[in-house]
């Protein structure tokens, strides 16, 4: 699996998921205009697309398999999760799926090629890159998020954050999401598809943390959550 929550053992490269993609023109800094966009692009790519967009049914049973496989390839072995920590940590937990936390969103590219060390669970720091700001709505808020690429591996983009929920409902380090190939600078923004670094079920991995702008001030009741009795 690509994502970087998988990060890496300590002293290991990351992961990575993978492409890149080509540059949109600059929008204009109005959430409210950006979301018109995004919202305009995302169903005018659905619409001149030979699949139909996917009936609430039919994302609800997508989630619900990919998060059975995840499920089923984790207890097929002792990495991530040793085994003697199988019984208080799968099946996974998860918030109910709500199609509400799937939006889309506009990414706005800086120019920006400086590297910066982003700390990480075991101490040591990986350098990474920032992409530019994600930019979307969410239950009527205007919210960003910043996308950041790993320098070892720059066509994986990927976004850490945490909310309202870090710490008591989820994991206080954070969680992460993937964006994955669609050759444009619109996403879906899906927290049903947010994870838990693999930290979270091994200490022995190395997972970096999210910086202070992707700290949400609003709670973030989606994806991947913790078992309070297994949490470390």
């Amino acid at each position: 699996m690509g994502q970087v929550g998988q990060a890496s053992r300590a002293g290991q490269a990351g992961h990575a998921g993978r492409t890149i993609f080509s540059d949109l023109p600059a929008l204009p800094d109005l959430p409210g205009l950006i979301a018109v966009i995004a919202l305009l692009a995302f169903f005018a790519g659905s619409a001149c697309s030979s699949k139909p967009p996917d009936e609430p049914k039919d994302y609800a049973a997508k989630i619900a398999a990919e998060r059975a496989a995840k499920d089923e390839q984790f207890a097929a072995s002792d990495d991530p999760i040793p085994k003697a920590r199988h019984k208080d940590l799968l099946p996974l937990a998860y918030f109910p799926i709500d199609p509400d936390y799937n939006v889309p969103g506009v990414l706005k590219r800086v120019e920006d090629k400086t590297v910066f060390e982003m700390p990480t669970s075991t101490g040591t720091k990986r350098d990474m890159r920032r992409v530019g700001s994600l930019e979307f709505t969410l239950k009527g808020t205007p919210l960003k998020l910043t996308v950041f690429l790993e320098v070892a591996d720059p066509k994986h983009l990927f976004i850490a954050f945490n909310d309202l929920t870090s710490g008591t409902e989820t994991y206080p380090a954070g969680r992460y999401l993937d964006l994955p190939p669609n050759g444009t600078n619109i996403y879906e923004v899906d927290f049903n598809r947010a994870y838990n670094p693999y930290c979270y079920y091994n200490l022995s991995y190395e997972c970096p943390y999210p910086p202070p702008e992707n700290r949400l001030k609003v709670p973030i009741r989606a994806g991947e959550k913790i078992r309070l009795e297994a949490a470390h």
